[in-house]
């Protein structure tokens, strides 16, 4: 009865979700195409860096399980490639390394989430479900279509077209800012904890990681505040909220 559950969880619907599994050891590589297709998804393989690029345009995956230790180019070149090329396919990667400077690394380029090895497989499929379950747009976890337009004062973002603006002006995020910024504006006005963040943003169920949030949200300061007063507000050892500026708020009324 679990495993028809969480069949059922990966699937959008009607629509079967398609993960390229990228890892130079046939053993890993196996056991995680069986885990992934018995759990309801569609998987294509690959062992280098290269092919997983050409693939990620061929079969164009929903979602990408990427090794970092490749023998022709390593995952962290392959996710910026992909980000570069304007390819926002999600992408977990998948290595021995545990430091928190290849953690870091890895999501600021552009990744979803991080699995070391050796992983528990129902621990990955966990975490592809929660990748999946955030990058499906247009629709909340009950089905239920969203409100994809948010405004908070002068900002304004758009999750149906990725587009983000403040002051009108366009402000380029990359996919992980995105999501945080829309998670920060759906809940403006409350005090979210780092916990909060990284469970809803990254899909991580521990703290352990908390300097990844306050790299984050360094990053939208940086592009947001420029263009008008600050709307990102730090609780020194609790959290973060984001709140119009009081000029916008006694606007509003």
């Amino acid at each position: 009865m679990l495993h028809n559950e969480t069949r059922d969880a990966m699937a959008d619907g009607d629509r079967i979700p398609k993960v390229l599994v990228v890892d130079d050891e046939p053993n890993i590589r196996e056991l995680v195409e069986v885990a992934l297709k018995f759990h309801g998804c569609a998987v294509a393989v690959s062992s280098t860096g290269k092919d997983a690029l050409r693939q990620a345009d061929a079969y164009q995956p929903d979602l990408m399980v990427l090794d970092v230790m490749l023998p022709d180019m390593d995952g962290f070149e392959v996710c910026r490639t992909l980000r570069a090329d304007g390819n926002d396919l999600p992408v977990i990667f998948l290595t021995a390394r545990d430091t928190t400077s290849d953690t870091i690394r890895g999501l600021t380029l552009g990744g979803d989430d991080y699995v070391t090895k050796p992983f528990s497989v129902e621990a990955l499929v966990a975490r592809v479900r929660a990748v999946l379950r955030r990058t499906a747009r247009g629709a909340g976890d009950d089905g239920q279509p969203e409100d994809t337009l948010l405004r908070v004062g002068d900002l304004e973002l758009d999750e149906e077209h990725w587009v983000v603006r403040r002051a009108a002006t366009l402000v380029e995020l990359s996919p992980t800012e995105f999501r945080l910024l829309a998670y920060l504006m759906r809940n403006q006005g409350r005090m979210l904890t780092r916990q909060q963040l990284l469970e809803n943003v990254w899909g991580w169920e521990f703290a352990g990681q908390s300097q990844v949030v306050e790299t984050y949200v360094s990053y939208l300061r940086r592009k947001l505040d420029p263009l008008g007063p600050p709307l990102i507000h730090t609780q020194r050892g609790v959290g973060y909220s984001l709140r119009p500026p009081p000029d916008a708020e006694r606007a509003g009324r």
